[in-house]
């Protein structure tokens, strides 16, 4: 591979993924999370955990800097003849659940953003409007894509475009009034309190997915143990100021109260354009909305190209179920793992974003997250002598408090998502044992 990513490069990268649809699709769950801009808070505390996790991907993609990310750090970590043969195998089967759930918001955030220029659309319509643009984005992607470069422009072009426009608006007409007319009792601490910050959190987690990105592709870094430690706390922290900036203007122009409770406000779905709207009339709400739409299309059509790489890659390597290797025979590209993902986000966009967004974070935190902090204190003790171009500060308070962190985020989720996200694991489990038998590899090798 050609290592032809610098800081800016890869820091764009990164950038790229993080800001998709979720800003525009989020903050009216965020908010509705505590009842009002209390909110914020679960948004920092997520802030807290990524910024601490960052760490850990930091030194495990410097001092590994090859393709794979997550996949190779678990495999090393764990041992890549023994535990790190489950450990990688169940990070691809978490994925085949998580990516096609984090895909699906975005197929929701498209379908909901249509009802401001549908009006009236129904719950059914909804439906049908996911499995058309799903089948859609599969369709085109059913081929051999040459220009991966100029759709990652193009996305990324629109997306700041739109974040500017917002930001923009928002400055010229924030009223801090609005944006912090706290209810009463918002800072009350209780166990509901704890649960919604709990839920703002993970809503938060998700608008900073990505910022590791640049991880998956270490073999095209240039000065990888510079440049990857860099470009994931840059990207980092200059989201964070997009988001808070974007969060900012809404609800500084926009009265929290008119979409919270998100599910009792039908204009909770496309806030943005409202927000437009109010500002500078329906017409121009409405060449907006088509932007928020082309960049959510953009999203998930990047999304699921990458995405469907994973299994392909894994089961190439022998780490998955060899059908996930098949190449289409003329285009060559993984059909069976395109279609399998493609499928499933489908079928995910039939549940509510608040559902799919904690289903999602969920099934990631025990694997990969808590995984790969597992991984890193194990290569600390037996591999001291490992080349860490980058060491993580302060070790190992970062380490801990993000694990602590991810654990309150799980532990704070509803049980019928921690069932989901434990479910899948166990039958990843299960499914790991049954392959493993039968290719007599291990725990049943001769």
């Amino acid at each position: 591979m050609t290592r032809r990513f610098g800081l800016l490069h890869a820091t764009a990268l990164n950038m790229t993924n993080m800001i998709g649809i979720g800003p525009f699709i989020t903050i009216p769950l965020l908010m509705s999370a505590l009842g009002g801009p209390q909110a914020m808070l679960g948004w920092l505390v997520a802030l807290v955990i990524v910024m601490c996790d960052s760490m850990v991907w930091s030194e495990l993609g410097a001092a590994m800097p090859g393709s794979g990310g997550s996949f190779g750090y678990l495999r090393q970590g764990y041992g890549p003849e023994t535990f790190g043969r489950l450990m990688g195998f169940l990070f691809v089967w978490q994925f085949v659940f998580s990516g096609p759930l984090e895909i699906a918001s975005g197929y929701i955030g498209f379908a909901n953003y249509l009802g401001y220029l549908w009006k009236g659309i129904t719950a059914h319509q909804t439906m049908l409007v996911v499995v058309v643009v799903g089948l859609a984005n599969l369709a085109l992607l059913y081929r051999r894509i040459k220009s991966i470069a100029t759709i990652t422009v193009t996305l990324w072009i629109g997306t700041i475009v739109t974040v500017i426009a917002v930001v923009a608006t928002g400055v010229r007409h924030f009223d801090p009034k609005i944006a912090f007319a706290f209810p009463p009792g918002a800072f009350t601490f209780s166990l509901g309190f704890l649960l919604g910050l709990g839920a703002a959190s993970r809503i938060g987690v998700y608008d900073y997915l990505g910022y590791y990105d640049v991880c998956y592709i270490g073999d095209e870094v240039e000065n990888p143990g510079r440049v990857i430690p860099r470009s994931i706390l840059i990207s980092t922290l200059a989201v964070a100021a997009i988001y808070l900036a974007i969060n900012l203007s809404i609800i500084g122009v926009v009265p929290w109260r008119d979409f919270v409770p998100a599910a009792t406000h039908a204009q909770s779905n496309f806030i943005v354009s409202i927000f437009m709207e109010r500002m500078y009339g329906p017409s121009v709400a409405t060449i907006f909305t088509a932007m928020i739409l082309w960049t959510a299309f953009g999203s998930v059509f990047a999304l699921l190209l990458g995405y469907s790489r994973v299994p392909y890659a894994a089961a190439k390597d022998g780490y998955f179920f060899r059908v996930f290797a098949r190449l289409h025979a003329t285009e060559r590209f993984p059909w069976v793992s395109l279609i399998v993902l493609g499928v499933l986000s489908i079928l995910a966009g039939f549940v509510s974003l608040g559902m799919v967004i904690d289903a999602l974070i969920t099934t990631r935190i025990l694997v990969q997250f808590v995984g790969q902090i597992g991984a890193l204190t194990l290569l600390r003790r037996r591999a001291p002598d490992m080349p860490r171009p980058y060491r993580m500060w302060l070790y190992p308070l970062p380490s801990l408090v993000a694990l602590l962190g991810w654990i309150f985020v799980f532990a704070t989720t509803p049980l019928p998502v921690i069932a989901f996200g434990l479910g899948a694991l166990l039958l990843g489990v299960i499914c790991f044992g049954a392959w493993s038998w039968n290719g007599k590899t291990w725990p049943f090798a001769a």
